[in-house]
């Protein structure tokens, strides 16, 4: 029997992402179709608890969760998690189109040994019919995501000793696609069926998810985050770890700060978002993304999104996924706003709760 990785019909749930630096949760509540922000929190990753986008201490990571627990309504119990990283596949295979979703299971654990590089006791994966196949329409395209059970047991442990309970363990770049339509509002009129490129600077990871008309169209994770802007400031200006992420996050560094370290990491950003492109367009035979939306920690350095509309000449903004919705009173607004770029996967799993989204 193929483990499931996602839950079809989920309750209200909390979207929970654990980052390597911090975890970040966002609670929504819709009401006639307008989405409305009831809770947030972000709090800081103990050192050494996440390594690679893996859980290294369940319990510290867990002791992290607690501390969300305390500022989320009691009543909601269940959460949407994600993973990413080196242990997720993901990719789209060909099956007849007369089979029925039994039919698939039972034929992808026949030909599990050639679609994933582990054994199939291994992993925990799920699959979703997608369209018929142009090419042939006696094929249906179907998009298979699998995941070492260790890294999604890890996870729902920690949860566990956190106070919640998992309900749905997503793929974090399939969140972001998910909150494409969040961010709908900030671009021009025509975004929801053009080509919109969605970037996630964390810090160890920057996830790129190619959206059109609400479907996923590629998707690729880049080890490169904002911790290698802070181990410039480190080595640079001989601050410890701490010292440098303070002093990036606050702006108290040298007037000539911007020539020694920013540049620099400006620099090695933009050819990452340049090559995951580049490789999405010559993978899938399109001549240009038309716009771009950039959210992570990364993404709060002033004037990114003028950097990458020079270099790349791609309409580009940053993302704000509660600019339209309302605002429980119990929420500081000038908090999330500030914080608003960093939630966006957080915001991707909450919406699971609303979603028709099998994956």
């Amino acid at each position: 029997m193929i483990k499931s990785l996602f839950s079809k019909q989920p309750p209200v749930m909390v979207g929970i992402d654990i980052g390597s630096h911090s975890v970040k949760a966002v609670l929504l509540s819709q009401h006639n179709g307008l989405f409305k922000v009831e809770a947030f929190a972000i709090e800081a990753m103990q050192k050494g608890a996440m390594s690679d986008r893996e859980v290294q201490d369940i319990e510290a990571v867990g002791n992290v969760l607690a501390k969300i627990r305390k500022k989320i309504p009691r009543s909601v119990k269940y959460a949407a998690i994600a993973i990413s990283g080196s242990t997720v596949i993901s990719k789209v295979i060909f099956m007849d189109v007369s089979l029925t979703d039994a039919e698939l299971e039972s034929q992808i654990e026949v030909e599990a040994d050639t679609l994933i590089p582990y054994p199939l006791n291994e992993v925990s994966l799920d699959f979703e019919k997608l369209d018929v196949n142009e090419a042939d329409p006696s094929k249906v395209n179907v998009l298979l995501s699998a995941a070492r059970t260790e890294s999604v047991e890890a996870r729902v442990a920690a949860l566990a000793h956190g106070g919640f309970t998992a309900k749905v363990v997503d793929v974090e770049s399939y969140a972001l696609s998910r909150a494409t339509e969040l961010c709908l509002a900030q671009l021009p009129a025509d975004a929801g069926s053009k080509v919109v490129a969605m970037v996630d600077i964390g810090a160890t990871m920057t996830l790129l998810s190619i959206v059109e008309d609400g479907k996923t169209l590629y998707t690729r994770d880049q080890v490169f985050g904002g911790e290698q802007y802070t181990r410039s400031i480190l080595s640079y200006y001989n601050k410890s770890y701490d010292e440098a992420e303070h002093a990036k996050v606050n702006g108290e560094l040298p007037p000539n700060y911007t020539f020694e370290v920013l540049a620099p990491f400006q620099t090695m950003l933009l050819q990452q978002i340049r090559r995951g492109i580049q490789m999405y367009l010559t993978s899938s035979g399109r001549e240009a993304v038309d716009y771009l939306v950039v959210s992570g920690g990364s993404a709060l350095i002033e004037g990114i999104d003028k950097l990458l509309i020079d270099e790349l000449g791609i309409h580009t903004v940053i993302a704000d996924p509660f600019a339209s919705m309302e605002i429980a009173t119990a929420v500081d607004r000038e908090t999330l706003d500030r914080y608003a770029p960093q939630l966006m996967v957080a915001s991707g799993l909450a919406l699971r709760s609303f979603s028709p989204w099998h994956i």
